[in-house]
């Protein structure tokens, strides 16, 4: 009961001070409905339980059912237990994929090349098996942002506690970050050392982390307010990147 009222607090502070927002996993739902070709060979990197929010697994579904083949590496063995839709699933790293180069037409990974230790091996692994003209499609963290400031600095143990009572994920759901490849600076130079082109990069901002905690909601909702501005893009919290892999 205290939970449906607070998400209607929310909801109606979002709507009067942000009505634009979107929680950037629907922005990233959209741009794989968009660039996704029915038909594709598909890789999903760092795959999870699933690809995305469990509120949209029907959707999920009808996503990958565009798909002529769809394999998810990760590197957890859990997660991958626990994935629903993806039949094929690999024990795998991204530095090391175990398919043959030209294969995939598209690669995509949601929320994961934070984590990335080494993203220039990285990047060239998912390079070496998409066909030419394929696309690597990433939703990530701005490291510029102001959460992926505050994770930097915050011990592992407290952002555990406050990931599980703001995003009701559990402690061995949460990994260590790197961001390593977490702003358009350095995506840029490591997309041309690894034989991609940008096709696009989009700075967004989310719903609020703190959305059922009135007082901090409305605070943040007023900060992304000031984020929407496109000189202060830089500060927004999510980055969304396409990289088509040069022939």
């Amino acid at each position: 009961m205290i939970n449906k009222y607070l998400q209607n607090f929310y909801g109606f502070a979002k709507r009067t001070t942000v009505p634009s927002l979107d929680y950037s996993q629907t922005i990233y739902e959209k741009f794989l409905t968009s660039e996704i070709p029915a038909g594709a060979k598909w890789l999903d990197i760092g795959c999870g339980h699933h690809l995305l929010p469990p509120w949209r697994f029907e959707q999920e579904k009808e996503l990958f059912g565009k798909a002529k083949h769809i394999v998810g590496i990760d590197y957890d063995f859990p997660s991958l237990l626990k994935h629903r839709t993806i039949s094929q699933r690999v024990h795998a790293t991204a530095d090391k994929i175990p398919f043959a180069e030209n294969y995939f037409d598209v690669a995509t990974a949601n929320m994961v090349v934070e984590h990335l230790d080494n993203p220039q091996i990285q990047f060239a692994e998912i390079c070496r098996v998409l066909k030419p003209n394929g696309i690597f499609i990433f939703h990530t963290v701005n490291e510029n942002g102001c959460f992926a400031r505050m994770r930097k600095v915050v011990p592992n143990a407290l952002v555990k506690k406050l990931t599980r009572l703001l995003d009701g994920r559990t402690a061995d759901d949460v990994f260590e970050v790197q961001y390593k490849a977490n702003r358009e600076e350095t995506i840029s130079p490591l997309a041309q050392k690894t034989n991609f082109t940008i096709e696009k990069i989009k700075l967004i901002s989310s719903d609020a982390v703190f959305a059922l905690v009135p007082p901090f909601a409305v605070a943040e909702l007023f900060f992304i307010r000031l984020l929407m501005r496109h000189s202060l893009r830089r500060w927004r919290t999510n980055i969304i990147v396409i990289l088509k892999k040069n022939i």
